[in-house]
């Protein structure tokens, strides 16, 4: 088992479905019914079990969505691009094609100058558990909901926000969105810190953080 960076990463599954967000390989497919979804998901479940590895699975009528991490380590590694190649080549014998759009991940952000004392009050009200892979965080065991976490502040900020959303794309996803979400009314707050994450805004001043895996290898 090896360590890669996102840049091997994509090159390795360049051509696939499979995209790294947010420290995982995510890819969705669309299919004609659930019958033929469910069929792609049986094969998807062989190979992982040819493999010793297993994706994470959301099915829908027509629709699969696939993520995969090497959960024992908590981060990708060459494991994980081997089951995605194998996957995309089931894809393409089934005539499974990739969904519309790109895969992406969303989490809720809470600024907090004590997590420590405000993370009981999350995990009660929603129902989570602590992340599995990030000990900053809230993850819904049921694997359905937003992820949870929290970003220290030095203080309270009266009048701002202090919940904003994270929404993780691939790299080469992230200008398109920014200028999509600029065109739709929305405001540049900082772009200091891309292509890794820029920080919008709608014309109310609610924020939220467009993130990439750039830089974070």
């Amino acid at each position: 088992m090896a360590d890669l960076t996102t840049g091997e990463i994509e090159d390795a599954l360049a051509g696939t479905p499979w995209r790294v967000v947010l420290g995982r390989l995510r890819a969705h497919f669309r299919t004609p019914d659930f019958v033929s979804a469910l069929a792609f998901v049986q094969r998807v479940g062989e190979e992982a079990e040819l493999a010793g590895h297993h994706p994470d699975v959301e099915l829908q009528h027509g629709y699969v969505a696939l993520s995969l991490v090497s959960h024992d380590v908590a981060r990708l590694t060459d494991r994980d691009v081997l089951l995605a190649r194998r996957v995309a080549q089931v894809a393409d014998e089934l005539g499974v094609e990739q969904a519309p759009g790109a895969p992406q991940a969303v989490e809720i952000a809470v600024d907090t100058t004590d997590d420590s004392r405000i993370r009981p009050f999350w995990a009660a009200v929603l129902g989570y558990d602590a992340a599995p892979d990030d000990d900053d965080a809230l993850a819904d065991p049921r694997g359905l909901g937003p992820q949870v976490w929290f970003q220290e502040a030095d203080a309270a900020r009266p009048g701002r926000g202090r919940l904003h959303v994270d929404v993780s794309v691939a790299v080469d996803e992230g200008p398109g969105r920014v200028e999509a979400a600029l065109a739709a009314g929305g405001t540049l707050v900082s772009d200091e810190h891309a292509p890794s994450w820029w920080v919008l805004a709608d014309a109310d001043g609610n924020e939220v953080c467009v993130s990439t895996a750039a830089g974070r290898d």
